[in-house]
């Protein structure tokens, strides 16, 4: 198993750690197989989306905070309450293929680290298989 670092600047923020992963598997000298890409953070997540466009992100955090605003009537005593359902509603893992020593994304997809209550320093559990 491998640990990616992320480090987040802002309280929610999509990360692109396509690069760093895809370093991970040709470190291992994997052709052909799979990645498993998982969050150990409850008010964080991974995602699978368009890297191509800074706006999709921006539109997914928006609907997010849309969906699970801040100040609303949440019983959780930390504060942050909206981290934890969005990180719910995202996911906390991804599998993706490998083929030919590199992660088989579409031409416009990318892996991201989502976070929801930083800034702060996390890390991404990756399980890859050959």
């Amino acid at each position: 198993m491998r640990e990616l670092t992320v480090r987040s600047e802002r309280t929610e923020q999509l990360i692109d750690i396509t690069s760093q992963i895809n370093d991970a598997v040709q470190a291992e000298g994997i052709v052909s197989g799979d990645c498993l890409a998982y969050c150990p953070h409850t008010t964080a997540g991974v995602l699978v989306n368009e890297g191509h466009d800074p706006s999709v992100g921006r539109d997914l955090n928006g609907f997010l905070t849309t969906l699970v605003p801040d100040g609303g009537r949440w019983e959780h005593a930390e504060g942050n309450a909206p981290a934890h359902i969005k990180a719910v509603l995202v996911g906390t893992s991804v599998w993706i293929p490998i083929e030919d020593g590199s992660l088989a994304l579409g031409r416009w997809q990318a892996v991201f680290f989502a976070e929801f209550d930083g800034p702060r320093d996390r890390h991404v559990l990756l399980q890859i298989r050959g």
